[in-house]
């Protein structure tokens, strides 16, 4: 027997496409039948499994634990709720590997699974594994049962741990997403004073997309802040790993910046630490680890790439500029932004207890968005390459981890290829808008000279 998937859902760090079109019931029984496989050839013979509030979810997660069982894999199933809480389920217990159905923070006819196995992520070539052992029909047979493990209050009991903040008066929206029902259990227990937003589980995200790195997603909650002139608001993305954070006077708290905040507390108990950040993350950012005496270290974008590089590191925080955010510090190490906003909660206590007043105190930036443009696939990779011989030419100074960031005078530009989309990323950041116009003068003069120009903007 053997399967084939439609190219465009084996992701880089995930499997992910349109339920009906790209993504089928088929396809999760694949996904379980190769994953199952690869976990007992690795002597294990147990994995948790979770998903998340999309209408599609239950029948994926039937077919997903058909497949598991029927190449001799042991199911838990953890139930409905947020992606951190199915990696917590992997981290406390007797598993041997973990699968969350979510699409995560993309439209409501989308779905996906996300993977770790023996403790580490699964994604890149492992992803392509299961597709190549799918279509060679390189399945083992067994039979396998299935038993069910209510995680949530273990859960949020574990968020809660060593909790030392002070009371605030916080409003939290959890568009409508997989993370709503933990977020009231955990507001109930925190002190302080909590107003919560769309946390009912709607798979038709009806009151704004469930994407806090977007600012015009964020409007209900700085509306909601305003009002009731609350400390600050906190936002998560469709299956609770991405924060959004917006201070007392409704200015957004990006992602870099959140890094910056928790760093401090970290880097208290753990001094000299390193702390990575993604290749889109503020030159402020690395400067303020220095400055508190940790090691900083830009890595790639990308979840997965980011888990790997702290195991390799020993990091106990690192952050990107989406809102991932990872505690290796009293946690496991993966992105969870429940445990983070618990953590902010934590650090803006010690650090003096106003949010703004920590945003304030933060160096004046000019930045751009990101900027994303259409290209080629088959040019993708390649121009970022053409653009790093011209740079190596001109005696620029870059950091190349990443696609090319060029640091000037001005501040620093960015332009890399995305691993998940046919789409080249830019960014660009300055201390004035004189600084920034350079910088995007050098970003089109590299992309004109590879034939291109900054078009109309690409959704996710």
């Amino acid at each position: 027997m053997s399967h084939r998937f439609d190219p465009t859902s084996l992701r880089e760090y995930d499997i992910r496409g349109i339920v009906g079109k790209t993504l089928s019931e088929a396809d999760a029984y694949a996904i379980g039948r190769g994953f199952a496989t690869l976990v007992k050839r690795g002597a294990g013979g147990r994995v948790a499994v979770g998903f998340d509030g999309r209408e599609s979810s239950p029948i994926l997660e039937n077919a997903l634990i058909r497949g598991l069982n029927e190449s001799g894999c042991d199911v838990v199933r953890v139930g409905l709720g947020p992606t951190p809480m199915l990696y917590y389920a992997e981290a406390v217990l007797d598993v041997d590997g973990g699968i969350m159905i979510t699409g995560s923070h993309n439209p409501a006819n989308y779905n996906g699974f996300k993977m770790v196995m023996f403790g580490s992520a699964f994604f890149g070539q492992d992803i392509q594994k299961l597709g190549a052992m799918a279509a060679a029909g390189d399945w083992d047979e067994g039979s396998g049962g299935s038993s069910d493990e209510d995680m949530m209050d273990r859960y949020v009991t574990r968020l809660l741990q060593n909790f030392d903040g002070s009371g605030f008066r916080i409003g939290w929206d959890a568009g409508n997403g997989a993370a709503g029902p933990a977020i009231e259990k955990l507001t109930s227990l925190l002190p302080g004073e909590h107003h919560l937003l769309y946390t009912d589980v709607d798979s038709a995200f009806p009151n704004h997309h469930p994407d806090p790195t977007e600012e015009k997603n964020l409007e209900d909650l700085k509306r909601l802040v305003a009002e009731k002139g609350l400390d600050f608001g906190l936002a998560f993305d469709g299956d609770g790993d991405r924060i959004g954070a917006v201070d007392g006077d409704g200015r957004v708290v990006w992602g870099d910046q959140l890094l910056s905040i928790l760093a401090q507390p970290v880097l208290e108990d753990v001094p000299g630490a390193t702390i990575i950040a993604d290749v889109k993350a503020s030159q402020a950012l690395y400067d303020r680890i220095a400055e508190l005496g940790g090691k900083p270290l830009m890595w790639k974008t990308g979840h997965s790439l980011i888990k790997t590089k702290m195991k390799e590191t020993g990091a106990p925080l690192a952050g990107e500029m989406s809102g991932h955010i990872f505690f290796a510090h009293d946690y496991y190490g993966y992105d969870d932004a429940l445990y983070a906003a618990v953590r902010l909660i934590r650090a803006v206590s010690r650090l003096g207890g106003s949010l703004t007043d920590l945003r304030s105190a933060m160096p004046p930036m000019v930045n751009t968005p990101e900027m994303r443009f259409q290209v080629d696939e088959a040019r993708k990779f390649p121009v970022v390459q053409e653009v790093l011989a011209r740079l190596a030419q001109s005696g620029a100074q870059v950091n190349d981890t990443d696609g090319a960031r060029v640091n000037t005078a001005d501040g620093w530009w960015l332009l890399r290829a995305s691993n998940t989309q046919d789409v080249l990323v830019a960014r660009a950041e300055a201390k004035d808008q004189q600084g920034l116009d350079r910088l995007m003068d050098q970003i089109d003069e590299q992309l004109a000279l590879s034939g291109l120009t900054r078009g109309p903007q690409a959704g996710h």
